[in-house]
């Protein structure tokens, strides 16, 4: 096999923390999965500790199809050895692989908290090689608990959208979200960037949307305000009361980020 590409990152995890962006993916890549013939997902930098990769395997077993098969990848040949004695169910394995995802050809890729550890500049390159086979990526970053979230949707096109995940109850303002915002992104929020635009209009619908029924209220309340604005939501109310708000990739002024 060819040497991985990539940089062993710091690989911290714990459990659950991804179980945000999990549900989302079986909502988003549902379809692809249920269809395709061989349904592969790689969970690619699971970290230090294979338990996000596990978990993986068995909601989209339980939610998608019980076939389903998830190949954590890791460059650091310790963790992939040490993750062995959990690849117990058939359709779990970890094996050793970066960017080039170990020449395998999944249909949907998770890499969670991975590009947060490398510079802006490479998260293009590194975007095509995940997506060079026609997998679906979904990558993002999110805090320790897993509780504030965002990710970016993408294809061998480029980046299709962006979601915004919250625990709403531990929410106290959008404006958290910006410290984490997909690498692509993170250092793009600041004036005269489309990104900085949608998290000041994010931010001002907020703080218009005060409401004495709770987080979920004043957050449906929130997202409608920002439909009734012109900004162009997707999904619908039974993502949106899970804390989701996703959009089209709002792209950077200096103009498209994959090519």
């Amino acid at each position: 096999m060819a040497k991985p590409v990539g940089a062993v990152t710091r690989g911290t995890t714990n459990p659950n923390r991804l179980r945000r962006v999990d549900a989302f993916l079986a909502y988003r890549c549902g379809a692809l999965l249920a269809d395709a013939e061989d349904p592969l997902v790689v969970d690619l930098g699971y970290g230090a500790t294979p338990v996000t990769a596990v978990e993986l395997w068995a909601r989209l077993a339980a939610t998608v199809r019980p076939d389903v098969r998830v190949v954590g990848l890791e460059i650091d040949p310790e963790r992939v050895a040490a993750a062995q004695p959990d690849a117990d169910p058939p359709g779990l394995e970890f094996r050793r692989g970066g960017f080039e995802l170990a020449g395998l050809r999944p249909v949907v890729v998770r890499a969670f908290n991975v590009l947060r550890q490398y510079a802006e500049d490479e998260v293009a390159a590194a975007w095509r090689a995940m997506t060079a086979g026609g997998a679906f990526l979904v990558e993002g970053t999110c805090d320790e608990l897993g509780r504030i979230a965002t990710w970016a949707c993408v294809d061998s096109t480029g980046p299709r959208s962006l979601t915004f995940s919250a625990r709403l109850a531990a929410l106290d303002h959008p404006a958290t979200f910006a410290e984490r915002l997909p690498k692509a992104l993170i250092h793009r929020n600041v004036p005269g960037e489309p990104v900085y635009d949608l998290m000041r209009a994010l931010g001002r619908a907020w703080d218009s949307s005060a409401t004495p029924f709770g987080a979920r209220q004043r957050w449906l309340a929130t997202v409608a305000r920002l439909r009734d604005e012109g900004l162009p939501v997707l999904d619908g109310p039974a993502r949106w009361r899970l804390g989701e708000l996703s959009v089209p990739w709002p792209e950077t002024a200096a103009g498209p980020i994959l090519h």
